[in-house]
């Protein structure tokens, strides 16, 4: 469990990398619309697990590639943002969310489905009777 310290940088880290995102998005990852879903630090607050969720990307797991390459670039633009604030300026790490797509799916597989009306509760005591 994180404890009230952790949540607070991690949200704080979430802010402002998302902030950073927005403002870089065409200079450094070329016009991708980018979403910090969620930040998971380390009790140390030294390293944090960043998950990224893109729109209308074909091929995310390789946004996530280009963008670790810029993980020092974008470590530095986030120590100019914290810098006040935190001690401690944490390691980067960018993980792809796919949360969004995964609900997309279970949501079709429950379209799908054919399910019939409850008729009541007499068609219930012919459960118990057969």
């Amino acid at each position: 469990m994180d404890s009230k310290r952790q949540h607070k940088f991690s949200r704080l880290i979430q802010k402002d990398l998302g902030e950073i995102f927005q403002q870089n998005s065409v200079a450094m990852f070329g016009g991708t619309f980018i979403t910090v879903t969620q930040v998971e630090i380390s009790p140390d607050l030294g390293l944090a697990k960043v998950y990224l969720s893109f729109l209308l990307e074909k091929n995310p797991e390789a946004k996530v590639e280009e963008i670790d390459k810029q993980n020092k670039s974008i470590r530095k633009l986030l120590a100019q943002r914290i810098r006040h604030q935190a001690r401690i300026i944490p390691e980067l790490r960018f993980y792809y969310d796919n949360t969004a797509e995964e609900a997309e799916k279970i949501e079709d597989l429950f379209k799908d489905l054919d399910i019939p009306e409850d008729k009541g509760e007499e068609d219930d005591d012919d459960i118990y009777t057969r």
